[in-house]
């Protein structure tokens, strides 16, 4: 087994008048050598979005965008003629393949928008474009591993790579198995909140653990925990 260890505070961070960015890999202003992803993983941002603000229309190619809303809600167009409000507990996700153009901003004119945006390096170049989004509903992933982004799950929002996205609300003291779904992949662990152990190594909130070499892991809720499981290829 192999690990690789990401505290909250060494992260990237980058801070506007209406953004406050917080990056797991290099991006934007913020280039760490020793940061540029995990496998296939190219960007996750922890961003927060002042009230009515947001990003302008601008370009992406060749790259899986998937968007999970912590609180508050997200408004977003694109040029495939897409308007969609993306709220906490929903999960979005837009194939940019041979081109697309789209712009994000706070769906509030009275609250922050919190967000989680990540970047994943797709299997097949130049695809179609392609946008989804689904709810999932809290319940469902109390005490258990929920996959909300797959290749093969129509349960799922649907990926171009052999990559698969679990959510776990975990109360204290649960224990669950994760096994990585394939030869060849290794599990990023971003803990949302609360505190957890992964094969023994203790993590709290923002905390993320990369995992390869192994065909398992095992999470333990140290206290109530919202957790991110990221099974990538290496």
């Amino acid at each position: 087994m192999k690990t690789v260890l990401h505290k909250a505070n060494t992260r990237g961070h980058n801070s506007f008048a209406w953004l406050n960015a917080y990056h797991s890999f290099s991006f934007g202003e913020y280039y760490n050598p020793d940061r540029m992803g995990f496998g296939k993983l190219r960007v996750l941002n922890d961003d927060t979005i002042s009230a009515g603000m947001g990003f302008g229309k601008h370009p992406h190619n060749n790259m899986e965008i998937v968007t999970i809303p912590l609180n508050g809600a997200l408004h977003h167009k694109d040029s495939t003629g897409r308007d969609e409000i993306i709220r906490a507990h929903d999960v979005q996700i837009m194939s940019a393949g041979s081109g697309i153009a789209h712009s994000e901003f706070n769906a509030n004119k009275d609250q922050e928008v919190k967000l989680l945006q990540i970047w994943v390096l797709p299997k097949e170049q130049n695809i179609e474009p392609r946008y989804q989004q689904k709810s999932f509903k809290p319940a469902d992933r109390l005490n258990q591993v929920l996959t909300v982004v797959a290749p093969d799950d129509d349960q799922a929002v649907w990926i171009n790579q052999d990559a698969w996205f679990s959510l776990a609300n975990l109360l204290e003291g649960t224990e669950k198995k994760y096994t990585i779904r394939q030869k060849g992949n290794g599990v990023y662990a971003f803990i949302i909140s609360g505190n957890a152990s992964i094969n023994g190594i203790a993590l709290t909130e923002r905390d993320a653990l990369g995992i390869w070499e192994s065909e398992f892991l095992a999470i333990k809720a140290d206290g109530n925990t919202e957790i991110l499981l990221i099974d990538i290829p290496i």
